[in-house]
């Protein structure tokens, strides 16, 4: 049995931990350089406003409401969030952080223990050590896992832990499950999927490997055999050095010169090469980019 623990709207929960005075109103976190919003509290979700909208359109698209906005703070975050992984570490057999803000757990060697006992537990002491809201998903492997969380964190009944563990369950999951929403599954290959009629996780999983591996890759294939049930996506140390590093930053406002521009590239340049350094790596090459306009419709790169 696998689980994960996914913090709530992160930077958001982040945030209102220390402005509880914020609860059941619209937020929203901005980007490095509070370019545009990467983070929304439900209640923001609600009022329309979508991931990357830019700062200074807010007060144009809604001069009605009274938004909180927070510029990011990421050592903040992190700092908040390994709060969370060690009381995880504590109370579960084998764990290995995914993300930020997720957390996968595994159970083998386990069978038989009260496992929605054991997720409602962990989120009430979560919630009270911490003040951090979660959503935790239990299933016989990651992708099952993932698909319990997105409905421990969309349907108050569950009570914050959803736990997949039968037949019958998985499939009425997988029928109300959005094919697009699958772990691993991009738009465009969501796309190619809506255009053979599969809507569904429960249809995609029901696809011919074959099939599968001819629109997408062999990684999709791998996905439809864990929705079928069986453990496929081997372990990983998702903190190992990266495969690559990235620095790219939204601006807060519009940068109108050549000499601006890169003056900003050499920055952000220096601080991927920081990120670098700390990991002990070499790079075999570099890609540089640049984009404008409020679509970012065209792009240089060099």
């Amino acid at each position: 049995m696998y689980g994960i623990i996914d913090c709530d709207n992160c930077y958001v929960s982040c945030e209102r931990v220390f402005r509880p005075d914020l609860e059941g109103k619209p937020v929203v976190v901005l980007s490095n350089n509070d370019g545009c919003v990467v983070a929304r509290s439900n209640e923001a979700k609600a009022l329309g406003i979508k991931a990357g909208t830019p700062y200074f359109r807010l007060g144009q698209l809604f001069p009605q409401a009274k938004i909180a906005v927070f510029s990011s703070n990421y050592e903040l975050y992190g700092e908040m969030t390994s709060r969370v992984v060690s009381i995880i570490r504590a109370e579960a057999p084998a764990y290995f952080r995914y993300s930020i803000d997720e957390c996968f757990v595994c159970f083998r060697g386990m069978e038989g223990m009260d496992y929605k006992a054991w997720g409602e537990m962990l989120y009430r002491k979560i919630r009270q050590w911490t003040g951090m809201p979660v959503s935790i998903g239990l299933g016989p492997n990651k992708t099952v896992a993932k698909v319990a969380s997105h409905f421990a964190k969309k349907f108050p009944g569950y009570r914050h832990c959803c736990l997949i563990d039968t037949e019958e369950k998985r499939r009425r999951a997988l029928q109300l499950y959005p094919v697009e929403e699958v772990w691993g599954i991009g738009r465009r290959l969501a796309a190619k999927f809506h255009a053979r009629g599969i809507h569904t996780a429960d249809q995609f999983r029901r696809m011919r490997d074959a099939d599968i591996r001819a629109l997408g890759s062999v990684v999709a294939v791998r996905t439809a055999i864990e929705l079928r049930g069986t453990p496929c996506i081997g372990e990983r140390d998702y903190d190992a050095d990266p495969d690559s590093i990235s620095c790219s930053r939204s601006f807060g406002s519009p940068v109108m010169t050549l000499q601006d521009l890169s003056e900003s590239i050499a920055s952000f340049t220096a601080q991927a090469a920081r990120k670098l350094r700390r990991h002990g790596l070499l790079a075999a090459g570099a890609n540089i980019f640049a984009q404008y306009g409020t679509a970012c419709e065209d792009t240089w790169t060099s």
